[in-house]
C-alpha cells in the first residue's frame, strides 16, 4: 500500500486523486477526459504526472491486463489531514482555533455546515 512517509501532492496530483477517489480505479484515458473537463490537459502529461505519482507512492498501476489501471494509495481521508497538519503547523503555528477561526471567516458558511460543526464540536467535548 502507501508508504508511510507519503510526500504532499501538488495541486495538479490532488486533481488527478480527487478524480481516482471519485470515480474508482482508472486508466490514464479516463482520467486525462476528466481532467479535460475543468482544464485541457494533454494526454501525455497526464500519463507522466500518474507515472511520476506512482514513483512517489501517491497511486497504484495495476498493469496486469493490457490497459494499466491506477488506484489511489492513500485514502482521501488521510490526505486531507496530512495537509491541514502540514497547513496547521506551517501557517498557524499549531494552532487549532486560529485555523478554524480563519477557516469560518474566509468564506460563507452554510447553515447545514454550521450544524455539522455544531454535532462534531459537541461530540467532542462529550468525550
Amino acid at each position: 500500500m502507501a508508504k508511510q512517509n507519503t510526500p504532499q501532492p501538488t495541486e495538479r496530483e490532488l486533481t488527478i486523486l480527487g478524480i481516482l477517489w471519485d470515480n474508482g480505479p482508472s486508466t490514464v484515458r479516463d482520467v486525462n477526459e476528466k481532467m479535460n473537463k475543468q482544464q485541457r490537459t494533454g494526454y501525455t502529461t497526464t500519463l507522466k504526472l500518474m507515472q511520476i505519482m506512482t514513483e512517489k507512492g501517491l497511486v497504484v498501476r495495476d498493469d496486469s491486463k493490457f490497459k494499466h489501471i491506477y488506484k489511489p494509495a492513500i485514502s482521501q481521508e488521510r490526505t486531507q489531514r496530512q495537509l491541514v497538519g502540514d497547513l496547521l503547523e506551517r501557517a498557524f503555528s499549531g494552532s487549532a482555533e486560529k485555523l478554524v477561526m480563519w477557516a469560518l471567516s474566509a468564506k460563507k458558511v452554510s447553515a447545514g455546515e454550521l450544524a455539522k460543526i455544531r454535532k462534531m464540536l459537541d461530540e467532542m467535548e462529550g468525550k
